[in-house]
């Protein structure tokens, strides 16, 4: 059975909504989920786990959050090299950039991408539900 991080950071609700739909997809795939805030993760954490699924809003000009998610993202960049991991997060506004951009930084860091990052617009609808479940399924 595989091991897998949920590690997210929610400031409305939308993208824990989006880390527990997560966890269930992994538990529904029969593997171990850990769901962890951001604040509680850290590059130490990551040989513990055989996946991560990252989970972050876009805030401001389209970006991670700055002040708990982007340094804790910043500090385990060097260790997702051949990680196998998934993105996922809630925007109220543009087009996904910060989606695009936290992919290419992870693609150029090493990682494995599982799976298409998912994005929902506000809170998860039900298809957005669904393709968090997927995600964790990937990861699984």
């Amino acid at each position: 059975m595989s091991k897998v991080a949920i590690v997210y950071w929610s400031g409305t609700g939308n993208t824990e909504a989006m880390a527990n739909a997560v966890e269930e997809g992994v538990k529904g795939a029969g593997s171990e989920a850990t769901k962890l805030a951001a604040s509680e993760f850290d590059s130490s954490k990551m040989a513990e786990f055989d996946a991560v699924a990252f989970g972050c809003p876009a805030m401001g000009a389209e970006v991670l959050e700055e002040s708990e998610f982007d340094p804790m993202f910043t500090a385990l960049e060097s260790a997702l090299t051949g990680k196998k991991i998934a993105l996922f997060g809630s925007y109220g506004w543009g087009d996904g950039q910060w989606m695009r951009d936290w992919e290419d930084r992870c693609r150029t860091a090493g990682a494995l991408l599982a799976c298409e990052s998912v994005m929902c617009n506000d809170a998860p609808d039900d298809e957005g539900i669904e393709n968090c479940k997927k995600l964790g399924a990937a990861l699984a």
